[in-house]
């Protein structure tokens, strides 16, 4: 019990911290875009100016100006961004190894999708992030970065046949989640591998009175606007895990794509909406996308099959009692759960019949429940199930 407390607190610390340093990744990140967009780009008195810019925010005025290049002479303190980024990838790895490795077959594994060890489910998932970096920094450094709108294309089509190679070896949400870690890790060497480096090599070569690497800086400039692009798209699969109707079903991840695409168009009208034109239908293509993955996901009714039988709450209790009490419980007996999951408690008939929506969504509409089917509930169990709720709804309708 004692073991399980405090593995309960090392998780929330892990994603606490995690979440509040990827706010503050993302927060600069979006800042430094919205400048780099509003910035007044006029004549100055000073020449080596590209742009400025006046702002209020918190009872003061603020006056931010951006250099063509660097200032004649360095000034003594010069802040960095790159922090936030590492530990925002550090955090997140923990907290795959302490939820999705060390309960692999909980989190990560489906027997259904693919007969894998924990083991052998840990190895494929680092090695997603492993080769995902790879793939995507070998294709940067090649001839292809020349042309900037294939080049993006490439990348895209690379985590497309990610996501489906992932959604077709792990669990639902475990694929979803290393989709996001391989997108952040690229992300994060990014930042640590490309931008930093030419920031360096701009501030070395100020210092030395010598030229800064003019390459360096557009691969900089290539990986920024990656990272930029790639960031919202990280965002839903963090949340993703708390909406099985994304990822447990048979086109998750068609889903995962679907909604990574939403993700981008919307950045893109974030990035190009001072430019003169007509932006607006970025954003109606998002919502028309998420409104069609929103009906594709759409559960189906109980009452759509004539062959199900008539199921008591007789039969649906001995069920719920074997498939789903050893962790909705008020005493769970399963490892790793010293409360039940989401406090949902399925020990008396009362509350297996207030719960009745959500165990049919879960056991049926979004098969997301048992986790891991771990329990191995049976097809001709979720029949009943369904049967159960479709009388349970016709009486209370």
């Amino acid at each position: 019990m004692l073991g399980t407390h405090v593995f309960e607190w090392l998780e929330l610390s892990l994603r606490w911290g995690h979440l509040t340093v990827g706010i503050a990744w993302i927060g600069a990140s979006f800042y430094f875009n919205w400048l780099e967009n509003r910035l007044e780009r006029r004549n100055h008195e000073n020449r080596e100016l590209e742009g400025d810019l006046w702002a209020i925010h918190g009872g003061g005025f603020y006056h931010v100006q951006k250099y063509e290049v660097a200032p004649a002479k360095l000034p003594p303190e010069l802040h960095w961004f790159k922090w936030e980024a590492y530990f925002t990838w550090f955090t997140g790895l923990a907290l795959l190894v302490v939820t999705f490795y060390l309960n692999a077959n909980v989190f990560l594994l489906d027997q259904s999708v693919a007969e894998l060890s924990a083991w052998q489910g840990t190895g494929i998932g680092v090695a997603s992030l492993a080769v995902s970096w790879l793939v995507y920094d070998l294709v940067c450094r090649s001839p292809l970065a020349r042309n900037a709108p294939l080049l993006s294309l490439i990348i895209f089509i690379y985590f497309c046949v990610l996501s489906y190679i992932l959604c077709n070896t792990f669990g639902g949400r475990g694929a979803f989640i290393h989709v996001g870690a391989a997108i952040g890790t690229v992300m994060v060497l990014n930042v640590m591998a490309v931008i930093i480096p030419s920031q360096k090599s701009l501030v070395s070569a100020m210092q030395s009175g010598g030229e800064p690497d003019g390459q360096l800086g557009r691969a900089a400039l290539t990986r920024s606007r990656h990272n930029n692009y790639l960031t919202l798209p990280v965002l839903f699969i963090m949340i993703s895990g708390h909406y099985p109707s994304t990822f447990s079903g048979e086109w998750n991840w068609l889903i995962l794509i679907g909604l990574a695409v939403v993700g981008i168009l919307i950045r893109h009208y974030f990035n190009v909406r001072h430019l003169p034109g007509t932006k607006w239908w970025l954003l109606v293509a998002g919502a028309l996308i998420t409104v069609a993955i929103a009906a594709m996901t759409l559960p189906k009714s109980a009452f759509e099959s004539d062959t199900i039988q008539s199921a008591s709450i007789d039969t649906v209790r001995n069920i719920i009692h074997e498939r789903c009490t050893v962790c909705h419980s008020a005493a769970p007996v399963f490892p790793g759960f010293q409360i039940a999951p989401g406090g949902i408690v399925m020990d008396t008939d009362v509350e297996i019949n207030d719960l009745a929506a959500r165990i049919f969504s879960a056991t049926v509409a979004t098969r997301s429940m048992p986790i891991g089917n771990l329990s191995k509930m049976t097809e001709e169990e979720r029949t009943k199930i369904a049967s159960w709720y479709a009388a349970h709804s016709r009486e209370n309708n």
